[in-house]
């Protein structure tokens, strides 16, 4: 390839990954989260084996896309999956432990692909071939295995006593009060309508974005650095191993505080100064450090987004809704980052860390926006309210079920 061509591979994914996210999560709801989980993570394994045998460059472009339609439903479906489970104050930790997984393929994926280029010629086959068939083998054996081992909701979980089904439930009803759980179209158009949701997915936008950028390009901006290829896979994981860290204690204080914004604003701003050290700093270990404080402050803010999103949504299905919403917009980002980093830009890439420094800080300013209107909004239901809300009845409180978040008895998480 040349030119742009790996640039265009990289693209052409994210607008197909982008289409599938509301249709897969309706599908999940409509169906089961065991039988289309693992079907999407099959057809993924396929297509990723199907990247190590490709022949020609529309080949490649075919299964790319492919892999996009594949890709997704899993990370929306997953953080939908996790609401179904855990009450609001606890989405945060189980989300950044199931992304931090993200972060651990980060630094595992480069040791992984280290390995694997001594396989080159086995088989007749290059090594980077190996890379995309051994992990879409393995993909296809965890997907397979999924049909056995995942379970649907707390309902239908056969590793739960009804009095732990009872208890679940309990807890659940009373953080989501009692609102809509049913499927119905008319709970898409409440989504679609609800303006903070549209607030999230453009500060995603400012996240994801780096987000990809970094993942994609990581191994050539350390080479860059003057690294050899080999070297430069191998240093690209301590950055990823300590972005792992902050993305499993950030969501673990988040969840203890019942605060987003506030861990939202600090992150971003992290992000921003490890951008800045890539963008201004001739030195090589300044630029490796920055890579540093750049993943501790991207990473970190995927799954806290999405849960913040994710919690001020009332009602399942508007939920589901929501949360592809915020993931589709958020991953345009990802058509943007595989444009940023040209080869014409070598070695610095200063207009694409330029740019990602202005997308954190957008994030950065919309989480302050939306954490001072949350909390004003909350005080205004306070004051207007009749009674407290552990006063409601179940009567009342099925009254106003339909409303979803606007319903006088929720509060917002700020």
């Amino acid at each position: 390839m040349g030119g742009l061509d790996y640039n265009n591979a990289l693209a052409i994914f994210f607008p197909f990954y982008v289409a599938a996210e509301i249709p897969s999560n309706l599908m999940m709801k409509w169906t089961r989260p065991s039988l289309w989980i693992p079907f999407i993570m099959l057809l993924w394994g396929f297509c990723c084996v199907m990247l190590g045998v490709v022949k020609n460059y529309a080949g490649l472009m075919a299964v790319r896309a492919l892999l996009g339609v594949a890709e997704g439903g899993l990370f929306p479906g997953i953080t939908f999956y996790i609401t179904q489970w855990y009450r609001r104050q606890e989405c945060g930790l189980r989300m950044a432990i199931f992304f931090s997984a993200a972060t651990a393929a980060g630094a595992f994926g480069g040791l992984l692909a280290r390995a694997i280029q001594e396989m080159k010629n086995v088989a007749g086959l290059a090594s980077w071939q190996w890379i995309f068939i051994l992990e879409g083998i393995a993909t296809f054996i965890v997907g397979g295995s999924a049909f056995y081992f995942m379970y649907d909701y707390p309902d239908t979980a056969k590793f739960l006593s009804n009095q732990e089904r009872i208890e679940v439930h309990r807890r659940l009803e009373a953080d989501r009060s009692s609102l809509a759980d049913e499927f119905d179209l008319k709970y898409f158009m409440h989504a679609m309508k609800d303006w903070k949701i549209w607030v999230h997915c453009i500060s995603t936008v400012g996240i994801f974005t780096p987000l990809y950028s970094f993942s994609l390009f990581l191994p050539t901006i350390i080479k860059t650095l003057g690294y050899t290829n080999n070297t430069a896979q191998l240093m690209t994981v301590p950055p990823y191993v300590v972005a792992c860290a902050f993305c499993i204690g950030a969501g673990y204080a988040a969840d203890k505080h019942g605060q987003r914004g506030i861990y939202m604003i600090f992150f971003s701003l992290l992000s921003v100064s490890g951008f800045i050290m890539l963008i201004a700093s001739e030195s090589a270990h300044v630029k490796y450090g920055g890579t540093f404080l750049a993943a501790s402050g991207i990473y970190p803010n995927v799954p806290q987004c999405v849960a913040w999103n994710g919690n001020n949504i009332g009602g399942s299905t508007k939920r589901s809704v929501g949360i592809a919403m915020q993931v589709m917009i958020g991953n345009l980002g990802g058509v943007i980052s595989a444009y940023l980093f040209l080869p014409k830009d070598s070695p610095h890439f200063g207009s694409g860390h330029a740019a990602l420094i202005g997308l954190n800080s957008m994030s950065a300013v919309l989480s302050v926006g939306m954490t001072l209107y949350l909390r004003r909004e909350n005080r205004r239901r306070d004051r207007a309210a009749v009674k407290k809300i552990e006063e409601y009845t179940a009567e009342e409180k099925m009254a106003e079920r339909e409303m979803g978040d606007s319903a006088s008895f929720f509060r917002y998480t700020v």
